[in-house]
């Protein structure tokens, strides 16, 4: 190792280790280690380029390097597949994130679908310096190196946590727009152990990673020249890997990581025949102090990169943010939006020139030349920088005080603006207690975070008036949380045909928050289409998308009028994912009702759904018909009844459609009773005495026999099994009990009046009062099946509330009570309009009301004593309306006399004019 530039220092660390250790042990082999990575990355002829995700100083350093070198090729952590994305970011506004995701998975677990992977990018990084440069410079080209979308998941061992509650609680955020997708990490720099991080941060004074990171990397290295800037983050990335290596299978993804990305840069040099000194290699400072054997343009070749599953990868655009990257990778929130105020203030100070995609939304055009590298002088051996940076003292940074008062001016008055009573004074106190607190920790100047806990114990106090306190509000000062958007020319099909669909509502339905449209299909009946394509979102996109304010669908009705409230810009990344399924929302909606119904756990209840949902928003038979034989089948196989009540409400609302709006009902749906009728007649025995079963499954169950039952006998079905049925159950539960008994009633086994003989006999029954209340909450369910026993139920309830003393009836009350109310909600108005039927509607005639079942059946009327003949008396004495009828129907013939010898003689004339049903009649019962 003699002869490097860092010899010199290697001396002075090994004297360090034997001063402190008391001779060559660990110590100096790390210390050593550590200079020894960062002589190897130097003197790589393929000049690595290191950097730390969205670091203002990674960017400004880039910015400068690219303006310098000028480099042919642009080597770039990134995954392979994501290459054609790059050139739709001019398209979008900064920050988006860079998706691939899969829904149909082939090669991986089931459950783990969908996956999802994102890389977010920002303008205040590196790597979009990189990427403006690569895209907007003739001549120069762009190779993402890192492993693919599909080696990301091929590789990650974190899914095989995803049965741990813990770790989905830990790992699991709605704070992100990336939602679950998995981030990949360019220049991820963090001690991979908790001790180093929590010694890092005690000893910088502060309170979380983001805070140190700014204070002790991002200040001294804003100003600092290539070579420094390039050495101090390899000697950072080395000292994090040697220092914290983290888990193994962590560390083993990292290494293949870097072989990979070492062997992809061999093969494009080997096929391009590119000199390497016109390359540039732009990876995260952790990799790029890697000690694999492939490091390095001459490493070995001995790497095998393993062939791709069958997944197939959809790529795209997503919005994010500075909180969704903020969570994805753990940052301190407001860290991102800090870092993007430094980055436009770094501009500001040095006058670099950032690189910008042209026509980027969002950014200002700025008209740069392009420097020629004839003109630019021979580059030097890089010395040793780093012995100067280590040992130099810390640059006093002079306090600004015009920058401190106007955050302190600001944030006074936001204060204002959201219910907190600050005033001048407030803001003199957190200038001042900034200033005191970068005092307290070493500081000569106070950082944003400084300043950020200064406002915090100044203004706000012991309470937060309104939605936001004092941190948020500070981080909204410094930039807030930004939040990206993707052009319609980068959207996919699908997100652009939905756009284009909805046109006709002239809304930016592209611009977040929520738009307000109203749609009056008489006026304008080409709003019908808007309305389809509004409530095909509502039914695919997350709650709040498309909300309907005004207005409803269900089968057989239409809106001639809506209102809804649209927030599609808020929800563009579901939009986005859409477009990852198919073409057309239809093509979407299809093969997602194909997948529930399809499913290996659907149940008739989810096939039904997905039945009535192609009919309200696909229309036609086709599909419809298709699952509804889906669900026939899926009844067929079914051994439990938890599906019943769903299925009960279901079946009612597509019979009533079928018949108000098809000539027949479907095949499948005649089909779907007659089996239905057998399947729950076979399953009811069993479902009285399970105790699994409740009482709103048997009723619905019974309600399926009682309803259908004309159908399904018209269809072939034996009635005689329902009673079969009703007969061999025997429940325990005391609802149930009272279920049975009204299907008996239905069935005529059982009459009303043995029904009503049989509730007295209960309340009379000491023993059995406590259980009363769940006799009757038998009783409300099965007016689901037999609504004619409503007025039994009344009764029920009205004798126990006569009958009943004080002392059982007030402790009874509140069981009966929460009994209705949770096992019976639905039923309970069809009883309260019984009730308004049978009790008097004014308190006066309260005390003189006789209840109907109390009342005594008045006395027959005598008849009268026989005086003759009397015939058809009233057809005599008021023939006018026989005279119509006989008119209406064409008869001739007159009124016959009314004396007795005419009726004699007449007889059965009908009998003698028309023999042969009599002839017919006889001859079948002398056969018998």
């Amino acid at each position: 190792m003699t002869g490097t530039p860092f010899t010199a220092l290697r001396g002075q660390l090994h004297e360090a280790a034997a001063e402190f250790a008391g001779g060559a042990d660990a110590l100096e082999d790390i210390l050593l280690g550590l200079v020894d990575d960062v002589d190897r990355a130097v003197a790589e002829p393929l000049e690595i380029f290191p950097v730390c995700h969205h670091s203002p100083a990674s960017a400004l350093a880039m910015a400068r390097r690219l303006r310098e070198k000028q480099p042919k090729v642009v080597y770039l952590e990134l995954c392979e597949d994501m290459t054609p994305l790059l050139t739709e970011l001019r398209n979008c506004r900064l920050p988006v994130a860079v998706q691939a995701f899969a829904s149909d998975i082939d090669g991986f677990p089931e459950d783990w679908a969908p996956l999802s992977v994102v890389a977010p990018i920002t303008e205040a990084s590196a790597e979009y310096q990189a990427i403006a440069y690569a895209l907007d410079t003739p001549g120069v080209e762009l190779v993402l190196v890192d492993r693919s979308s599909d080696h990301v998941f091929q590789w990650d061992r974190r899914h095989d946590r995803a049965d741990d509650p813990a770790a989905r609680e830990e790992d699991g955020t709605e704070a992100a727009l990336h939602g679950e997708a998995v981030g990949v990490e360019i220049g991820d720099l963090r001690p991979r152990f908790a001790e180093l991080e929590e010694h890092l941060l005690r000893h910088g004074r502060v309170r979380h990673w983001s805070e140190w990171w700014h204070q002790y990397v991002e200040v001294p290295l804003g100003d600092s020249d290539h070579d420094t800037y390039r050495q101090v983050m390899f000697l950072i990335g080395s000292l994090f890997r040697r220092l914290a290596p983290g888990d193994g299978d962590r560390v083993r993804v990292d290494e293949d990581r870097e072989r990979y990305m070492w062997t992809r840069m061999r093969e494009h040099l080997a096929a391009t025949g590119t000199d390497p000194a016109d390359c540039l290699y732009v990876c995260g400072a952790f990799h790029a102090a890697g000690r694999v054997d492939e490091f390095g343009i001459g490493g070995s070749d001995t790497f095998a990169i393993s062939p791709r599953t069958g997944t197939t990868w959809q790529y795209g655009l997503i919005p994010s943010s500075n909180a969704a990257i903020e969570a994805q990778f753990g940052l301190a929130s407001g860290s991102v939006s800090i870092a993007a105020t430094q980055w436009t203030k770094n501009l500001k100070r040095t006058r670099v020139k950032p690189y910008r995609l042209e026509g980027q939304a969002g950014t200002k055009k700025t008209a740069t030349k392009a420097m020629s590298p004839a003109a630019l002088p021979a580059p030097e051996p890089a010395g040793d920088r780093l012995s100067g940076f280590l040992q130099r003292p810390p640059v006093l940074d002079a306090l600004d005080e015009g920058e401190l008062l106007g955050w302190s001016v600001d944030i006074v008055r936001a204060a204002r603006r959201n219910g907190y009573l600050a005033s001048t004074a407030d803001a003199i106190a957190v200038f001042e207690t900034s200033i005191l607190l970068a005092g307290m920790r070493d500081r000569a100047k106070p950082t944003p975070y400084d300043f950020q806990d200064a406002a915090v114990t100044c203004i706000e106090k012991d309470s937060v008036p309104g939605r936001r306190d004092v941190r948020r509000l500070v981080e909204i000062m410094m930039g807030g949380d930004r939040i990206g958007q993707v052009g319609y020319e980068a959207l996919p099909p699908l997100a652009r045909d939905v756009h284009d669909r909805l046109a006709p509502l002239e809304l930016n339905l592209q611009q977040r928050g929520v738009r307000r449209a109203l749609l009056d299909m008489t006026s304008r009946p080409e709003l019908r289409a808007c309305s389809d394509v509004l409530w095909m979102l509502r039914r695919l996109l997350p709650h709040g998308a498309a909300r309907p304010v005004m207005g409803e669908r269900r089968l057989g009705e239409r809106s001639i009028q809506e209102s809804w409230d649209l927030a599609l810009g808020t929800h563009q990344r579901a939009l986005i994912e859409l477009g990852y399924e198919g073409v057309s929302l239809e093509q979407v909606l299809e093969q997602r009702l194909r997948r529930t119904a399809y499913g290996p756990r659907a149940t008739t209840a989810e096939v039904l759904a997905a039945v009535e949902d192609a009919t309200l928003y696909l229309g036609g038979r086709r599909l419809a018909d298709e699952l509804g034989n889906r669900a026939l089948d899926v009844l067929a196989g079914e051994r439990t009844v938890d599906g019943a009540p769903e299925v009960l409400r279901r079946v009612r609302g597509l019979l009533a459609y079928y018949r108000t709006n098809e000539p027949v009902l479907p095949p499948w749906i005649e089909s779907f009773v007659r089996t239905g009728y057998a399947h729950y007649c076979t399953l009811l025995p069993t479902a009285f005495r399970d105790e699994d079963a409740t009482v709103g499954q048997v009723a619905a169950m019974l309600g399926f026999l009682f309803s259908m039952e004309s159908l399904a006998l018209s269809l072939g079905c034996d009635r005689t099994q329902l009673e079969l049925a009703v007969a061999q159950a025997h429940p325990r539960d005391p609802a149930k009990t009272a279920l049975l008994w009204a299907a008996q009633v239905q069935l005529g086994t059982l009459s009303r009046g043995e029904l009503r003989a049989r509730c007295d006999e209960l309340l009379a029954n000491p023993l059995v009062v406590p259980t009363y209340p769940r006799y009757l909450s038998g009783f409300v369910h099965a007016l689901e099946p037999v609504p004619g026993l409503a007025d039994v139920v009344v009764e029920a309830v009205s004798n126990a509330f006569g009958r009943l003393p004080d002392a059982v009836l007030l402790p009874w009350l509140p069981v009966l009570i929460t009994t209705l109310r949770s096992n019976a909600a639905e039923l309970a108005p069809l009883l309260i309009r019984e009730a308004g039927r049978i009790f008097p509607a004014r308190l006066a005639d309260l005390d003189t009301w006789v209840p109907p079942w109390q009342r005594r059946p008045a006395a027959p009327r005598p008849l009268p004593a026989a005086t003759g003949a009397r015939g058809a008396a009233l057809l005599p004495a008021h023939p006018a309306t026989c005279d119509a009828l006989a008119e209406l129907l064409g008869g001739t013939e007159g009124w016959t006399a009314t004396d007795a010898s005419a009726r004699g003689g007449r007889g059965a004339a009908l009998l003698t004019t028309h023999p042969g049903t009599v002839d017919a009649l006889a001859r079948i019962l002398t056969d018998r």
